[in-house]
């Protein structure tokens, strides 16, 4: 009787993810800068299926892209706010002019559709208080169909990681 070995696997889109797969991409969360080499030698593979496997999961979209993660109080966007923000109107063109606005403002750094009272969920990030209110006054209040915002201001950062995959 011969017994096959079956290795975990992990559906994303139509591209099932195994064990190595993982660890590599755990391993690229934690490091975007590791060479194929030395990923090769933590997961003990050589480089050519290594390699392979990563021009694979760039090729399917389950790695986006790599990125650089910077402090935001060196680069002087040291207040961050998160704004709920509700629409007077709730139909697809006011909600694409919306969200159009959204994505060509730079203190914009993240946009959620969200559930509940309130239509979006922003993640702003200005250099203080005065830069905030210079956004919220003469960039965002001034979008059409803009209904309600309610600004809440981030006292601490306990937890921040980009980290989806652990092994």
């Amino acid at each position: 009787m011969i017994k096959t070995i079956q290795t975990e696997k992990t559906a994303i889109g139509n591209m099932a993810l195994d064990a190595k797969d993982l660890a590599i991409l755990s391993l690229l969360q934690q490091n975007a800068r590791m060479t194929v080499k030395e990923i090769a030698d933590t997961i003990h593979l050589s480089t050519t299926p290594v390699h392979e496997r990563i021009k694979r999961m760039e090729a399917n979209g389950v790695i986006k892209q790599y990125a650089t993660l910077v402090d935001h109080t060196k680069v002087k966007k040291s207040l961050i706010a998160i704004c709920y923000v509700s629409l007077k109107e709730h139909n697809k063109t006011a909600g694409t002019k919306f969200v159009k606005s959204i994505q060509l403002m730079q203190d914009v750094v993240e946009c959620y559709t969200i559930s509940g009272e309130f239509d979006f969920m922003l993640k702003v990030m200005c250099e203080d208080m005065n830069a905030y209110h210079d956004f919220h006054v003469n960039k965002l209040s001034n979008i059409d169909n803009m209904g309600h915002v309610q600004s809440i201001f981030v006292m601490g950062i306990i937890k921040q990681t980009h980290q989806l995959v652990y092994v």
